[in-house]
């Protein structure tokens, strides 16, 4: 059955909309390149957690919304090929008409499949792995189980980092986190909790990631003046979660 897809604007913010007052993504008109959600910011996190300056070059977003993380992915990973899969053809649609998704096939793919099903049977290998998928209820359905993120982890690269967007499930809840910590053994971290109540998490398979957090937050202010991407306020919480209480940050 088909969802209704709403799309509002109102003092120069465009909104997506599914079945309800819930945002699905946004994009300030005047700055489309911008990542307007305080946790679209936060998943890109990852971009600062490999000492390599190819990282990443294949990226894999699982669910497109208003687009937000592939524009800001297009724009700022120039020699990266992004693959976009998106299960309703009409988000797609409406991610060109209404918020500048980019029209550019030999960077950015768009797959119409169930990112479930896709990350089952995928042979590809990604460096980086980003899953913000949800249906018209807001609910993750078979992207928040155990052989999902099992099969995340088999499709990462050496230096593969998977980043995924939880809301409201996590440490303490069945699914969510725990089933990336089982699936990572462990090498996995939860970011502070976003003022909207998203909780992304991170999760690293190959090559570990040991980053002092004054090294990250280096990294941060100089994306920041390349891309205006702010996410000093979430690096400076970092040394209260445990996994970096002696100052480094360990996946």
């Amino acid at each position: 059955m088909e969802f209704a897809i709403e799309v509002r604007e109102k003092d120069g913010l465009r909104t997506l909309h599914f079945e309800s007052a819930c945002v699905q993504g946004a994009m300030r008109v005047a700055q489309p390149w911008d990542l307007e959600l305080e946790y679209t910011r936060v998943m890109m996190a990852g971009l600062l957690m490999r000492d390599d300056s190819s990282f990443p070059r294949n990226i894999l977003q699982i669910g497109l919304g208003a687009g937000s993380l592939s524009r800001f992915l297009y724009r700022n990973c120039p020699r990266a090929q992004l693959t976009v899969v998106e299960i309703e053809p009409r988000v797609v649609e409406v991610a060109r008409e209404h918020f500048a998704l980019p029209d550019d096939a030999a960077r950015l793919e768009i797959v119409i499949a169930d990112g479930y099903e896709y990350m089952l049977r995928s042979g590809n290998v990604f460096d980086l792995i980003i899953v913000d998928g949800f249906n018209e209820h807001a609910h993750p359905g078979d992207l928040n189980t155990l052989p999902f993120y099992q099969a995340c982890r088999s499709r990462l690269s050496e230096q593969g980092l998977l980043a995924v967007n939880l809301i409201g499930l996590c440490a303490g809840v069945k699914g969510g986190f725990a089933h990336i910590e089982t699936a990572f053994d462990n090498r996995a971290v939860l970011f502070p909790k976003c003022k909207s109540g998203n909780t992304i998490a991170f999760a690293a398979s190959g090559a570990p990631v040991t980053i002092p957090v004054s090294e990250l937050q280096r990294n941060s202010l100089l994306l920041e003046k390349r891309a205006g991407l702010a996410l000093m306020p979430t690096l400076a919480r970092l040394n209260e979660l445990p996994a970096c209480q002696d100052g480094m940050l360990r996946i």
